[in-house]
């Protein structure tokens, strides 16, 4: 009788480990198999959806990488804010043409030349006014300090900025409508918006 529940309790015992072995070797070869073809998931910081521009904040992630921490956090902040003008900029001259097109005024090349110049002073301002919203570091195996960093402007102040800007302008108040501007502007942010979510 104990020989019996011996061998009995022996099967059972032997069977556990054939199951569990079976189920380890079944995940080792899924890991081999994932490294052969030389993929490893990786975590970008600060990026993601909710880190996108929408219809009413600019935004831009960026990476700084140095022996030096500090080097580190400059460097994400430099790219991240050359991103964030170039966004920018891109949306304003969009603005611009879409507006000036619109409007039946007398030397468009002119006024178009006034309205930039004048944004783009508004525009150097402002990125004076952007919000950090997401900032990490880490440090890799070759002992380097990683910066992920993540910044965004209001698009409302900046509309409204350059609105004042515009509008004290001796040249183009008396051609400026603010209203239609406002809705050329609104529409370019939706735009860049369907842009970045892939829309």
């Amino acid at each position: 009788m104990k020989t019996k529940k011996l061998h009995k309790n022996l099967f059972l015992g032997l069977g556990i480990l054939l199951i569990a072995g079976m189920s380890s070797c079944g995940s080792a070869e899924k890991a081999v198999s994932t490294k052969a073809q030389g993929e490893e998931l990786i975590e970008v910081y600060c990026t993601g959806p909710d880190y996108q521009s929408d219809k009413n904040n600019f935004r831009a992630s960026a990476i700084g990488e140095s022996l030096d921490q500090m080097v580190s956090k400059k460097k994400a902040g430099t790219n991240a804010r050359a991103e964030l003008a170039t966004l920018i900029q891109s949306t304003i001259k969009g603005t611009i043409d879409n507006y000036v097109n619109s409007t039946e005024l007398n030397n468009v090349e002119q006024v178009e030349e006034r309205f930039e110049g004048l944004t783009r002073e508004v525009i150097n301002q402002q990125l004076n006014n952007i919000k950090v919203i997401c900032e990490k570091q880490t440090k890799t195996g070759e002992n380097k300090y990683k910066t992920y960093i993540a910044m965004e402007m209001s698009s409302k102040d900046l509309e409204e900025a350059i609105n004042q800007k515009l509008s004290q302008d001796d040249k183009l108040k008396v051609d400026y409508d603010y209203e239609k501007f406002k809705e050329t502007f609104n529409a370019e942010m939706q735009k860049l918006e369907a842009q970045q979510r892939g829309f």
